[in-house]
């Protein structure tokens, strides 16, 4: 098997905030993984914007030092470095009065596509959007990107929403969210509207429930007081595992096209059902010998935050009436994981009688690590002494599947500013899906907080607090559980 690698049209890529932690890490390497790939093509160029005063060379040396640290080594090719360093320049601009406009403007190219990253805060977004236009650099062809936190409530969303609205249209607006970008995410979709064998099943009628999980080990170390105005719901779940829950729960669309495809998921967000208290779980991780917990991470003693959370979700439409959906995510849990389990219902009559250890068929789609797709089904287990049935995978990993092929699959942030390039935004966010998001979101929050409940403390290296199992244990289920 074979990866195709189509290029794009030429372009001026500007990244404001190019001297930022998600530039170096995230946004500068996956370009020269494009690059490298021969999908970037010979007259493109990436303008970098910031505050910091450098020259060319001065960030050119800054992000040869980010490949070398963030880009494994094998793609670390001195000549192609050097050789898509040199599509690189610096503009020192100040985002909030005039200097350095001027500058920027001299280095956009008429002919090209112009996109512009905004890889700052969201309290920026309106002056540079602002300044764009001010000085004619953007135009109604050009693209923008902007990166979440999509405001903190519907309010604030709506005023993000209405700032970005002064100055582009809908359609040059690309609201990221790298795990849209996910290889295995985007193969959710192949799998269900590509083959016949799991649409028909894919309702109310043969889905006992259906579990999402992110489970990250890490806790909130140096962005404690940040993610203490924010919390697991606001930070994860509005966002990262809504849009699973989306891709999951969605009608087909009529196309694979970005409106109908976003079309989709806001119906499913519409027909969320409110949250009982009882059904939603909060955690926060405790100190583990040397290691601090949450409480000292945030520092704030008085914090009712969450760095955990559980959900028990209704959708009230034909499809998924009566179908529980259960989210969690959470930090400083005993594995880095996520992944979408489809849990399908037992035969209405076994004609073998109960066995033990038996479990049913559950298909799992996992994102991180190990990205693949695995399908359990029974079996006779084999040799003599009758029919015992066991539950075996049909396992399908990238790495096993596509061979040296799985190593050219492009991570998140390169498939998604490609499609930025070529102007689809499929993979996407759209302004109203937004606030449809913080529209079902906001009350929880509010409600919560009324309530003054503080979260239940968990061991760090744990699968989270205790009533999180109870959340499950008390319809008969069981979360799966959280490993590599």
């Amino acid at each position: 098997m074979v990866s195709r690698v189509i290029p794009v049209d030429p372009f001026d890529l500007v990244i404001f905030g190019g001297t930022g932690d998600l530039a170096r890490r995230k946004i500068l390497p996956g370009l020269y993984l494009r690059f490298l790939s021969g999908q970037m093509p010979e007259d493109a160029a990436i303008i970098a914007a910031a505050r910091s005063d450098h020259d060319d060379d001065a960030y050119r040396a800054i992000i040869r030092k980010a490949i070398d640290e963030f880009v494994a080594k094998d793609k670390r090719d001195a000549k192609s470095i050097d050789a898509f360093l040199s599509r690189l320049s610096y503009v020192q601009v100040d985002a909030m009065g005039e200097g350095g406009w001027k500058e920027l403007a001299g280095k956009i190219r008429k002919g090209m596509v112009h996109a512009f990253y905004f890889s700052v805060g969201p309290s920026l977004f309106g002056a540079l959007a602002e300044r764009l236009h001010k000085h004619k650099i953007a135009d109604r062809k050009s693209r923008v990107v902007v990166e979440k936190p999509f405001g903190k409530d519907l309010a604030s969303a709506q005023e993000l929403n209405a700032t970005l609205a002064q100055h582009f249209r809908e359609e040059q607006i690309y609201r990221i969210d790298h795990y849209l970008g996910k290889e295995t995410v985007q193969n959710l979709m192949a799998v269900r509207f590509g083959n016949m064998l799991f649409e028909p099943l894919w309702n109310a009628q043969y889905v006992d429930h259906i579990q999402i999980t992110v489970a990250e080990t890490v806790g909130v170390g140096g962005r404690g007081a940040y993610y203490d105005n924010s919390g697991a719901m606001r930070d994860m779940v509005q966002n990262h595992l809504m849009q699973l829950l989306c891709l999951i729960a969605m009608e087909p669309p009529n196309a694979f096209e970005p409106n109908a495809v976003r079309d989709e998921k806001l119906k499913v967000i519409r027909a969320l059902d409110p949250v009982e208290p009882k059904d939603i779980v909060r955690g926060q991780y405790g100190p583990t010998g040397d290691e601090p917990g949450y409480i000292e991470d945030s520092e704030n003693p008085e914090s009712r935050t969450e760095s955990y959370i559980a959900l028990k979700l209704g959708i009230s439409n034909w499809r998924w009436k009566g179908t529980p959906f259960y989210l969690r995510t959470g930090k400083k849990l005993k594995a880095r994981a996520s992944e979408i389990a489809v849990v399908f219902k037992d035969p209405p009559h076994s004609i073998f009688g109960e066995q033990e250890g038996r479990k049913g068929n559950v298909l799992v789609i996992r994102l991180q690590p190990n990205e693949g797709m695995n399908l359990r089904v029974t079996i006779k287990e084999p040799g003599p002494g009758g029919m015992r049935l066991i539950e075996v995978p049909l396992d399908m990993s990238f790495a096993e599947a596509l061979g040296a092929d799985a190593e050219d699959v492009p991570d998140a942030y390169e498939r998604l500013i490609m499609d930025v390039i070529r102007g689809n935004q499929t993979l996407f966010m759209r302004g109203d899906e937004v606030e449809a998001a913080w529209a079902w979101t906001d009350p929880l929050i509010e409600g919560w907080q009324g309530a003054g409940t503080k979260p239940a403390t968990y061991d760090a290296g744990s699968s989270g607090p205790e009533d999180a199992l109870a959340l499950m244990h008390r319809d008969g289920r069981r979360w799966r559980e959280i490993a590599v």
